[in-house]
């Protein structure tokens, strides 16, 4: 039976070395106030500690001090595992040095692990992540030394190579909510995402553990059973947090109370991505590479495509789209769980603006790796003569794999958005004409990278059609190699692209 109870009374259920899963996307549906109360009771008692962190996504907000980033900061967590460590500061800065032990795998995986602890089982089998830094014939998914956990296992079954990834044993649920009923039914009206709350919850209480929720209101009145994301028979305790701590204010064309038309979407994205530009002299947003490539990648569209967005340049895409009016004519998808409008820029990332649909994101998974997806547009930090793209680590950096790892697998059309090089690349633009004014001091093509999150080899095999969108050229993957399909106006190619090159296109 569940009981209202305070952020005190909730953070005494844990015991040192407990496991906790924290339902969240970034910032989004995370509980504050029990990350809050845990930093309070452990400055005051040195309790708890020596605990285990498990989020498929991420739950940080790129402020260290926000969320569970100051009880890891003061040495209260031993170990985490997550798919995306980019918005937590201080975790990945001890992480790289060894000071916590930590793993990262596909997020899309994750979180069908969560959904197999819940129904009792000990491992996931999925092809996500063969070939890539998660296959132990790669790489590692080990942050560091002292990570020596063996999370996943080549296994052949019935002549097909699989995964297989151990589920997560959970202690403790940290769910955020907005409305507790009577029966302890808990309900997200004004929740972004959902997340995996049901599967957290199921696979908590299988493992013998405790269900904490975190909501804004209690009502007197029964919610409609369709409404319930998480039922009273799986929560222990209810914490009210009136005030939301949200880093932005709550935006009803997010939760999905106001939907936007395609002919709005561009004053809302200018609205939500207001505080998160890169700006000029003149206050205004200007990246004139991203811009280019993003263009260019949205001239890849075509009616009826059901469309993925990542972060970073290719967040340009989804401008250019509506700026050639093809919004209308497209479903765009967000990992998190969004079906229909567009995905939020910066900050909000993993929230929609105006969806038609928000699911629980291992459905939207299993979408992703059945093939649903008709094209994709994502980021990359390096790209080698066989295809491969690094998106997720660098020496001294380290994002985590996110989704990358699931949207890649199955779809038919995978575009990298990323310029030619970095650091000190600047780009006019003059009608048609491209310009570099300074080129980059690193370039992202290279004979080798440093890992390995997608691979040509394996995306050849499948049949996916894969090309590489940059400020100046466009590539295109092929059996023997990379192919340097455009060369656009303005650009020389043998001294601005192929002289480049670590490798011969």
């Amino acid at each position: 039976m569940f009981k209202i109870i305070s952020t005190r009374e909730a953070i005494d259920m844990i015991k040192d070395g407990d496991c906790i899963a924290i339902n969240s996307f970034l910032a989004w549906s995370n509980p504050e106030s029990l990350h809050d109360a845990i930093y309070e009771k452990f400055v005051e008692t040195g309790t708890p500690r020596d605990l285990r962190l498990f989020c498929a996504a991420g739950f940080g907000i790129w402020d260290e001090n926000r969320y569970s980033e100051r009880y890891v900061k003061l040495g209260a967590v031993k170990e985490v595992i997550a798919g995306h460590f980019g918005s937590m500061l201080v975790t990945t800065k001890m992480a790289l040095a060894g000071e916590i032990e930590a793993y990262c795998l596909p997020l899309g995986v994750l979180s069908h692990t969560i959904r197999a602890a819940a129904a009792g089982k000990d491992w996931h089998a999925s092809e996500v992540g063969l070939g890539i830094f998660c296959d132990p014939r790669v790489d590692t998914y080990a942050l560091n030394d002292k990570s020596k956990k063996e999370l996943v296992k080549l296994k052949e079954i019935e002549g097909k190579e699989y995964l297989l990834y151990d589920t997560p044993k959970i202690d403790i649920a940290f769910i955020k909510g907005t409305t507790v009923d009577p029966n302890g039914n808990i309900s997200f009206e004004k929740e972004y995402l959902m997340v995996d709350a049901l599967a957290v919850a199921q696979a908590t209480k299988r493992n013998g553990g405790k269900v904490i929720v975190e909501v804004e209101r209690v009502s007197h009145v029964f919610s409609r059973p369709r409404n319930v994301i998480v039922p009273g028979i799986l929560v222990d305790a209810v914490v009210v947090c009136e005030k939301s701590t949200e880093k932005m204010e709550y935006n009803p064309t997010l939760s999905g109370d106001i939907h936007v038309p395609a002919t709005h979407m561009d004053y809302y994205i200018n609205k939500i991505s207001e505080k998160a530009k890169k700006t000029g002299t003149d206050g205004k947003y200007r990246d004139t590479a991203a811009d280019i490539i993003g263009d260019r990648a949205a001239r890849e569209l075509k009616p009826g495509d059901i469309v993925n967005i990542g972060v970073g340049i290719p967040e340009n895409v989804g401008k250019h789209a509506s700026n050639q009016g093809k919004l209308k004519d497209i479903t765009i998808t967000v990992e998190a769980g969004g079906i229909g409008g567009l995905a939020a820029p910066g900050l909000a990332f993993g929230a929609t603006i105006g969806a038609d649909m928000i699911s629980d994101m291992a459905t939207q998974f299993d979408f992703y790796d059945g093939g649903g997806l008709d094209i994709c547009f994502l980021g990359g930090l390096e790209v080698d003569k066989h295809g491969n793209v690094n998106a997720h680590k660098m020496k001294g950096y380290f994002s985590g794999i996110g989704g990358f790892a699931n949207i890649t697998y199955a779809t038919k059309t995978i575009v990298f958005c990323l310029s030619f090089s970095t650091k000190g690349l600047k780009v006019t633009k003059n009608g048609d004409d491209i310009t570099i004014e300074s080129e980059g001091s690193i370039n992202k093509f290279k004979d080798e990278i440093t890992a390995i999150s997608f691979s040509g080899k394996r995306a050849l095999e499948r049949g996916q059609r894969v090309i590489y969108i940059t400020e100046r050229c466009v590539f295109q993957l092929t059996d023997s190699g990379l192919k340097l399909l455009e060369v656009y106006p303005g650009i020389d190619e043998k001294t601005q692209i192929r002289d480049l090159l670590d490798f011969e296109v």
